[in-house]
């Protein structure tokens, strides 16, 4: 427990490197090459984690501007992701996420009903959170281990299912993404993009970041795009000018910046993952191995970006006129590419249809999140979180996830009943795909 507590304190950026490297050189990849990778990943996601972080202290406070602005009046507000994970990851039961995610990952990839080795162990705090949760909601801290083992099931299933269509769009050759606040975006996208391939004109809108830049010309340029959608959020902020101009400036230098990052990161795991698929092309020969990785490997394309920064204040109007909505988008406001990152894979970087399918999400999102309120309020107050005054919290990206609806809720409905039913329906699901099904998404 020690071991584990330390490694969440240090973060990502600091024992994603370190478990890489050890990684590495069980490839039998050379000490001062597995050592360059595992260091170039850890520069890579510190850039990223600057950069999310620039996006953040800046859209936040617009965020809560335009809130103050409109009269915006919601009982829950929307913490967003870290205090989520700090919320999970501080309760006894979720610090057991990471060696039980773990050891379920060894299993499911021996007896072969997973292509992904998850080496993105901080993302563990997704199933910690339905744990946390369900354990809330019944008082059964076995019951919460339970469902910390299905729902990672559900994530590894995901992660495989919607592989290769994130490695044809992204050119992530042999990376999934095992993470609970993106994956399950797959499912939604799919009805979705079958609709809008039914509706006729609409079928035909294909904006991509190239032909929006070229029909526009320089207003169509990302960087020039990001600074107009900056000082649009700025003037609904009702900043002056030089606070607009300054929200500008750093909107387009997140939509610049953040594929550089991306791209240091993707220069350290090439050698791991090559390295990775060759030795099991070797021992098992015919199956493919994927390496789970965090979504910010594709949270940086332009179109993600810039379908995001459109459903900033989008997102805050459909928290207003949803009915049954009691959330207060905030928090996770910048962790909305997270959530369209593999929804924009299956639309094919279109960023109307990515639009489209961020504001169904969004509103379905609210609508989960709301009903999670009061578990995920009940879970904060046994973590010892503070919560600022506030009566009612909630999270928008795993609070709102269809994912923690189903097993959250027959959890704490049918009790072990309901999570051993959607237990099983997953094992089902794995074994179709991994020893039935043959068809690429």
């Amino acid at each position: 427990m020690g071991v584990i507590r330390w490694l969440l304190n240090a973060g990502p950026t600091v024992f994603l490197p370190m478990l890489l490297f050890v990684f590495g050189l069980f490839l039998r990849i050379k000490v001062g090459k597995a050592f360059k990778a595992a260091l170039m990943v850890g520069i890579g996601f510190t850039g990223l984690n600057l950069v999310i972080g620039l996006l953040t202290d800046n859209l936040g406070p617009a965020a809560q501007a335009m809130v103050r602005n409109f009269g915006l009046s919601l009982n829950s507000i929307d913490v967003g992701w870290p205090a989520a994970s700090a919320i999970s990851y501080g309760t006894t039961l979720g610090s057991l996420a990471i060696p039980i995610g773990v050891a379920l990952n060894v299993i499911l990839l021996i007896v072969g009903l997973t292509k992904t080795l998850n080496v993105d162990l901080w993302n563990y705090w997704h199933i910690a959170f339905t744990g946390s949760l369900v354990y809330a909601a019944t008082s059964n801290f076995g019951l919460g281990l339970a469902t910390m083992v299905v729902h990672a099931m559900w994530i590894y299933f995901l992660a495989d299912l919607a592989a290769p269509t994130i490695q044809k769009h992204y050119g992530l050759d042999g990376i999934s993404f095992p993470q609970g606040a993106s994956a399950p975006g797959f499912v939604i996208a799919l009805p979705i993009n079958w609709i809008l391939d039914r509706i006729p004109g609409v079928k035909n809108i294909h904006w991509t970041p190239e032909t929006i830049q070229k029909r526009l010309g320089i207003f169509g340029d990302s960087a020039v795009m990001g600074l107009i959608i900056g000082l649009i959020i700025g003037s609904l902020a009702q900043y002056d000018i030089t606070k607009i101009l300054n929200l500008g400036i750093t909107t387009s230098a997140v939509l610049i910046l953040m594929p550089r990052m991306v791209a240091l990161l993707m220069e350290g795991l090439s050698p791991i993952s090559e390295a990775a698929n060759q030795l099991v092309q070797k021992k098992f020969p015919g199956r493919d191995l994927y390496i789970g990785m965090d979504s910010a490997l594709a949270v940086g394309q332009e179109a993600v970006l810039s379908a995001s920064l459109i459903l900033v204040p989008v997102s805050l109007l459909i928290a207003v006129i949803l009915p049954g909505n009691t959330v207060l988008p905030f928090g996770d406001l910048a962790t909305i590419p997270f959530m369209l990152a593999v929804m924009a894979a299956v639309f094919g970087g279109n960023v109307f249809r990515i639009v489209i399918g961020g504001i169904v999400d969004i509103a379905i999102s609210l609508w989960i999140a709301s009903w999670i309120a009061p578990l995920l309020t009940i879970a904060a107050k046994s973590a010892h979180f503070s919560m600022n005054g506030a009566s009612s919290i909630s999270v928008l990206s795993d609070g709102g996830a269809w994912t923690t609806l189903l097993i959250v809720g027959l959890g704490k409905v049918l009790s072990w009943g309901g999570i051993a039913i959607i237990g099983v329906i997953v094992l089902a699901l794995m074994i179709w795909l991994n020893k039935f099904h043959t068809k690429r998404i």
